[in-house]
Formats: C-alpha cells, structure tokens, sequence
C-alpha cells in the first residue's frame, strides 16, 4: 500500500474530489482526518472508510476559523500521534463579471480558497518540521493559470495557491517537507453539477480527449504526489484537465 502507517489530513473531504481522495488515501492504507463543514456528508465517509477496516475520524472545519484547523490538528496528533500529509482541498465559487462582482463575493472565495489553505498550513507545519518530513498539497486551478470569464475572484485565489506552492516548497524544502499543487480541469463534482449541459459539451469538445475529468482522476493525482514515489517532486504544479490548456 502506498500511504501505509501515514496520517492524512484532507480539507473539504465531505463530497466530491475530497470525497474520493478520503476513501482512496484510506485504501492505500492511511489514517485520515476527513475535515469539512459539512458534517453529515463528513460522517458518511468516516462511516466508509470504517466500514472497508481502516481509521479516520471527522473534524468538523471552517478553515476561515484558525482556531478550528489548530484544534484539528491538535486532535490528529492525539489520536494517530502523527501528520505526514496534508491535502488543502477545501473550496468554493462565487462566480460573477468583475462588473457586477460584490465585495462580498470577493470576500468570501478569498477567504475559504486561499486564507484557509493558509490557515491549515500554518496548523500543521511545525508538525512536520518537528518529524522532519511531511507533504501538503494545494488544490489550484488551469483557471489560476489562464484566467477564466466571470471567475476575478475564483482565479485570484487559485494563482495565489500556485505562488504560495512555489514560495514554500523553497521555503521548507530544507526542512523536509514538499509541497506541490494540483491544477484540476473541469470536474464533474457537486460543485458543478447546476453548470448549463450546453456549457458541458462545449468544455467536452474544448478538452483533447474529449471527455470532462471526474473526481477519482484528481485524487490519483493527489495520491502519487503524496506518497514516496513523489519524494523528489517539490514545488510542482501538475495539471489534471485531459490536455484542456494545450
């Protein structure tokens, strides 16, 4: 198994990509702390990957609240002693034309995608420093890479992730810890799921291999840059969007 014995922290892993990356993390023989606001869909999981024989429990996080991912990762350490991964997942879209976009809007998406992820980062890296090894993977965007209509403030925030990935894989690399992204294309997730069929097809036949991405496709990417076969891959940004960006 490839995340045998490691303890896993996964942000947003109540539904969708986070979902997934939970039960496979958990498949691959990881301890995992299923972290969302969404406690039933968080508990579910939790219940699921007991149920196929391994360990997780559920923090119940709003990773805008930095005392919440503190006492998240003060409660991974009593119950696994350990954290050897953490996978900043967690995010959502408020979508608008800078012309109509609210501050509130712009409030909100910077908040949960790029403070949070920074909030979670702050818990856990003393952790890992201490261990003298860890791996924390951002979840970015193509949109952070190449912009997106309607999406100032979802790509903002996905840029940012992309900028913070490369900072501090330089920044704690000499401490052992690597940090890469993953820049997902168009998921189908719950998270898309009132997007126009119209607008589907058209990212279909935009996308080389002509299909859209699912959530088992992202948490693969997850896995390998979380195991040791990763071990030489720091500050990386890898693109999971079927050639969407060529």
């Amino acid at each position: 198994m490839r995340l045998e014995n490691k303890v896993a922290i996964i942000t947003g892993a109540g539904s969708g990509i986070g979902r997934m990356t939970a039960l496979l993390f958990a498949k691959e023989g990881a301890n995992v702390v299923v972290a969302d606001v969404n406690e039933k869909g968080g508990m579910e999981v939790v219940s699921e990957i007991k149920k196929n024989g391994s360990d997780a429990f559920f923090a119940k996080l709003d990773v805008t609240r930095r005392e919440q991912s503190k006492q998240m990762v003060q409660d991974a350490l009593e119950k696994f002693g350990r954290i050897d991964i953490l996978i900043n997942n967690a995010g959502i879209i408020q979508d608008a034309l800078v012309t109509k976009m609210t501050e509130e809007q712009w409030d909100n998406v910077i908040n949960v995608n790029l403070k949070g992820a920074f909030n979670c980062i702050q818990a856990v890296v003393e952790v890992m420093i201490k261990q003298g090894n860890g791996a924390i993977i951002n979840t970015a965007s193509i949109v952070g890479l190449f912009g997106n209509v309607g999406q100032t403030n979802y790509a903002a925030t996905k840029a940012g992730l992309i900028g913070m990935t490369k900072t501090l894989a330089k920044e704690l690399g000499k401490k052992g810890i690597r940090v890469n992204a993953v820049a997902p294309g168009f998921i189908m997730t719950p998270m898309t799921s009132n997007v126009p069929e119209k607008i589907l097809e058209l990212m279909r036949e935009k996308t080389p291999l002509r299909r859209l991405g699912e959530a088992e496709d992202v948490a693969y990417a997850y896995l390998f840059l979380a195991s040791d076969e990763a071990k030489f891959v720091n500050g990386a940004v890898l693109c999971v969007d079927g050639g969407l960006i060529i």
